[in-house]
């Protein structure tokens, strides 16, 4: 996968009921890319998502968060790309990961949806070909707690740890632009290796 990054688009639930909580990271790196890099992001309801345009390191990128809830996310991406004629190997897709330690950054191209209903949905109408930035935000230790901790607001330290990854994962995706794939995912990996 060698397409330059056109498109990012973080994941998360809409409305402010949502906004703190560890699933909606993704939301939380794309308003930190648009803060960083001048975008402003305004609804465009054709799309169901709020785009915001930046540049980064002398490319352009198409910052996206969709107004549809998480499991529906494909119902914004697709649309979109097919809009702009975007290849889906052009789009990084961030997200939470239950997988990986609070705060631990991971970039991934390809692969399946590991049981993120947004990457599901994604994959469903785009298939696997795309790239994700995960983000990490541990796991409560069984699968009946799985949906409470998804949908709550990390506690104060666990939240500081998160906004700091989160501005991590800005420079790596900046770093992206200037170094490729395969540079800014050592980088990264060797820089989160516990």
């Amino acid at each position: 996968m060698s397409e330059t990054v056109r498109v990012f688009a973080g994941l998360g639930n809409p409305g402010p009921g949502y906004a703190g909580h560890r699933h909606n990271v993704g939301f939380w790196l794309a308003d930190a890319l648009a803060d960083r890099f001048g975008g402003h992001f305004a609804e465009q309801k054709k799309f169901k998502a709020q785009l915001a345009q930046v540049s980064v390191a002398g490319h352009s990128l198409l910052l996206v968060k969709p107004l549809t809830f998480m499991n529906r996310s494909g119902e914004a991406i697709q649309p979109l790309l097919h809009f702009y004629r975007i290849p889906s190997a052009a789009l990084l897709v961030s997200h939470d990961e239950l997988d990986l330690p609070p705060g631990t950054l991971r970039f991934k191209r390809g692969g399946g949806h590991g049981g993120h209903n947004g990457l599901r949905d994604i994959s469903r109408v785009l298939g696997p070909d795309y790239g994700r930035m995960r983000i990490g935000i541990g796991h409560p230790g069984s699968k009946e707690k799985v949906h409470g901790h998804v949908l709550s607001n990390p506690a104060p330290e666990e939240a500081r740890v998160l906004g700091e990854s989160v501005d991590r994962a800005v420079d790596s995706i900046a770093s992206l632009f200037g170094e490729g794939w395969d540079k800014a995912m050592q980088k990264l990996h060797t820089d989160n290796a516990s």
